[in-house]
């Protein structure tokens, strides 16, 4: 059975909702521990005094904020549990906001809300039958585990579920990064239709159940592999194609793969072979160049001016 991992209330005007939050998501990491080759011992993490060398007991460490270089401002434990925040016993709703008005990047971590109890059903489901007719979203706040979050909470797969969401000034903006385009440039229109191409090709509807995370998938077999006794098998990975110099022929290539009727793999594969291809028909190319020039130049020193006339005639 799950256990609620916070409990509490959506409190919107005079209404409150008694709910119980449990957890949405899981982690697919695979935890490491580090051990010593050959005897197979823990290593084992020890706080350490970097001025003497020396291990130091926890009740010797305290906390230090760096203001600037070398330059502390120290707190013991006892100071920063006095300032944090104790956990809220309602999501004090602020706003409704549009569900589609909200952008991915504040979303942080989501979890189920229940019911608290059967006399909370009717509100319940009062308050998530509205939601979904407007779709929107209760916008508020909240504080679990001594943290305060902007939470959000929305109608999703039929029930009411909460996402903690970063606030404004933990997005990083996007004039901080130098390397993002600063303006849009216009596209020539054909290479626009074939991508639209690939696209719509591509399209399909929304399954999550189709996506898999191959890495833990590939590293727990080799775990099982090592377990037994056997030897761990890796798969090659793909060899890196040449830089594809040609946009317009990358984009044909996809578009006739698309139309074949590939699997996204298929057509990754047939991607590389024309990325490929294409390298080598620009590099035999080049080297054509210097002998087409010297063939054109060699005629044209030995035809003598009658001749050449007569060739034109003739032709």
């Amino acid at each position: 059975m799950a256990r609620s991992v916070w409990t509490g209330s959506i409190s919107f005007g005079l209404v409150n909702v008694p709910v119980k939050a449990y957890t949405a998501v899981r982690d697919h990491t695979v935890h490491f521990n580090q051990l010593e080759k050959g005897t197979g011992a823990r290593i084992q993490h020890r706080n350490v005094s970097e001025q003497t060398g020396k291990e130091v007991d926890r009740d010797e460490i305290e906390l230090g904020y760096e203001i600037r270089k070398g330059r502390y401002v120290r707190f013991d434990r006892d100071e920063l549990d006095d300032l944090r925040p104790a956990s809220t016993r309602a999501i004090e709703v602020s706003d409704f906001v549009g569900l589609a008005d909200i952008d991915p990047i504040y979303f942080e971590r989501t979890y189920w809300l229940a019911p608290a109890s059967d006399e909370a059903k009717e509100a319940y489901q009062l308050l998530l039958a509205a939601m979904e007719e407007r779709e929107q979203a209760a916008i508020g706040t909240v504080v679990m585990r001594n943290k305060q979050y902007l939470a959000a909470v929305r109608p999703l797969d039929g029930v009411l579920a909460m996402s903690t969401m970063r606030f404004a000034d933990e997005v990083v903006p996007r004039s901080d990064i130098d390397e993002l385009p600063s303006r849009r440039t216009k596209v020539d229109p054909k290479a626009k239709e074939l991508a639209l191409q690939i696209v719509d090709s591509l399209a399909s509807d929304w399954d999550p159940k189709r996506y898999h995370d191959t890495y833990t998938e590939q590293l727990k077999k080799i775990i099982e592999r090592k377990d037994e006794g056997k030897e761990a098998v890796t798969e090659e990975a793909p060899s890196q194609t040449a830089e594809v110099v040609d946009l317009m022929a990358a984009l044909r290539a996809s578009v006739d793969a698309a139309k074949r009727g590939r699997s996204r793999a298929g057509t990754a594969k047939a991607l590389a072979k024309a990325a490929e291809e294409l390298a080598d028909d620009v590099a035999a190319d080049d080297r054509e160049k210097p002998k087409k020039r010297a063939a054109k130049k060699r005629p044209a020193k030995k035809r003598a001016p009658a001749k050449r006339a007569a060739g034109r005639k003739s032709a």
